[in-house]
């Protein structure tokens, strides 16, 4: 196996497969000084100031004279400023159809979605009904009714951080609103209890607004104010589950065609492998999906930054693309008057894995996107309704940006990690992909596939890909992830909190 990788023919810069010690010659380059696996190293004698290129694409400059063999990281390249070729549209290519049908076993709800499980929530329209709604689903997962339910996967509280102390018009209210009649409409709830305190600036009422939350009706609200404290809620929220279930329990799993699959992707604890393996992996299931009709959701604005001109190019019109430069403009403002940077990014785990600049990990992150045009950009939390490749704003936050990604309407979830993230999303499944097979063999217990074998076992992008797809229709139809058998899930519920709390 080779030590090292050149990913374009215009890169200055290595990728060590393998540590590399000094002396070590790898593609006809000698190693001046150590560099780790996944970390870079220069190829070529780099001038002070002059770009440094991954991809065939710039991810920061050399600030300093850097030898051929050198190792290439936060010592001696920085952010570097530069244009961006937007060019709407002029590499939007309709990928073709799927030959073969493909299904799910999941549920078909009373809105025509379909969803991948079958749970009920109990959701909080403020925190201070948090402690509260997890009070019911404890209490309803002890009695015999709720034992007896043969279809029924379970009920998350969905409690939160915010829902008041907050403005009431503002965009953060917006936000807000938007995610929590995201989660309640999600298909792989079967039922919704919505639990308030009755004084909070989200008020039940606006939230539920003039029409119904759900279109099967199998929807209860509550505050606890009204209902008479804290035993009495819990009692009537036990009793409204009751009922509710009976209505969730009627849901059997059925056939559904893969093109009912809406799948968010996300990436966290990245590193030099991640857009290299897992991510370029995910981008061909991605593809497979959208040839059957299926819909993937990218997000983390924060963590496309620098490479969203990769993206607007497979827009399918300027107005799409002008739209994902439209929030960029707004996340370098809201970093800006925040005190923020928008190279806050990477990470120290990331820098630890080989990864330097916030465009570098962008350009990997982005390979997660495959290369099916981009039908359009959605708000955080906002609604989807195209079928294909569509775009998510969101923080770089991982539980956040899963948690807008839910709202939003995803069924799925796939997330790649190199560091080893742990985590969960109910109700929806989360599959966790290694980059690399050292973590895998480390973290086997939360790891549900390996692609460090596209690097030390010569396996293929395309075939991890299909194998990733194939992946993604048996969790759909009922397989457990590792994140589900270890009971993740009950405290990821990260709402995107923008604006003064007060």
């Amino acid at each position: 196996m080779a030590l090292s990788i050149r990913l374009h023919p215009e890169d200055n810069i290595d990728i060590a497969l393998a540590d590399l010690l000094p002396g070590a010659e790898s593609l006809g380059v000698v190693v001046s000084e150590r560099v780790a696996r996944g970390h870079k190293l220069a190829n070529r004698a780099i001038a002070s100031g002059e770009h440094i290129r991954r991809y065939g694409q710039i991810i920061g400059a050399a600030t300093q004279e850097i030898a051929a063999g050198a190792h290439v990281h936060v010592q001696n390249i920085a952010m570097s400023d530069h244009a961006q070729d937007y060019a709407f549209g002029t590499e939007a290519r309709a990928l073709p159809a799927a030959n073969t049908a493909r299904s799910f076993m999941g549920y078909r709800r009373a809105d025509g979605a379909a969803g991948t499980r079958n749970y009920l929530g109990v959701l909080t329209s403020v925190n201070c009904s948090g402690s509260v709604a997890r009070f019911i689903a404890e209490a309803a997962e002890k009695t015999e009714w709720f034992k007896a339910l043969g279809n029924v996967d379970g009920i998350v509280p969905i409690a939160h951080s915010s829902g008041c102390g907050m403005s009431g018009v503002d965009e953060g209210y917006s936000t807000l609103m938007r995610t929590l009649q995201g989660y309640a409409r999600n298909p792989n709830f079967g039922g919704i209890l919505l639990v308030g305190l009755g004084c909070e600036v989200m008020q039940i009422p606006d939230l539920i607004g003039k029409g119904r939350m759900r279109a099967d009706n199998n929807f209860r609200h509550m505050t606890i104010q009204q209902t008479g404290g804290t035993r009495k809620t819990v009692e009537r929220g036990v009793e409204a589950l009751r009922e509710m279930a009976e209505i969730a329990n009627s849901y059997v799993r059925e056939p559904i065609p893969v093109s009912e699959l809406v799948i968010g992707m996300q990436c966290g604890g990245s590193d030099g492998y991640s857009g290299i393996t897992a991510n370029p992996a995910l981008g061909v299931a991605s593809d497979l999906l959208v040839a059957h009709g299926g819909t993937t959701i990218l997000s983390e604005t924060s963590e496309i930054y620098g490479a969203e001109h990769l993206l607007t190019r497979r827009a399918v019109s300027a107005e799409v693309g002008q739209k994902l430069v439209d929030r960029i403009h707004w996340w370098e403002d809201y970093t800006a008057r925040n005190k923020g940077e928008m190279n806050n990014n990477p990470s120290p785990g990331n820098k630890r894995g080989g990864l330097t600049t916030i465009l570098e990990k962008s350009l990997g992150a982005v390979a997660k996107g495959g290369t099916a045009p981009l039908e359009d950009v959605y708000l955080f939390a906002e609604r989807v309704t195209k079928k294909g490749f569509v775009f998510m704003d969101s923080p770089g936050y991982d539980p956040c940006s899963v948690t807008g990604q839910v709202a939003s309407g995803a069924n799925l979830i796939v997330f790649t990690t190199g560091r080893g993230s742990v985590s969960g999303y109910k109700p929806v499944p989360c599959i966790k992909v290694a980059t690399n097979s050292e973590m895998f063999q480390h973290m086997e217990e939360d790891m549900d596939l390996n692609t460090g074998d596209i690097i030390d076992g010569g396996v293929s992008l395309a075939d991890k890909g299909r194998e990733m797809f194939e992946l993604f229709i048996r969790v759909a139809s009922g397989e457990i992830t590792k994140s589900e058998g270890l009971g993740f899930g009950g405290a990821e519920f990260v709402p995107w909190q923008i604006g003064a709390v007060m």
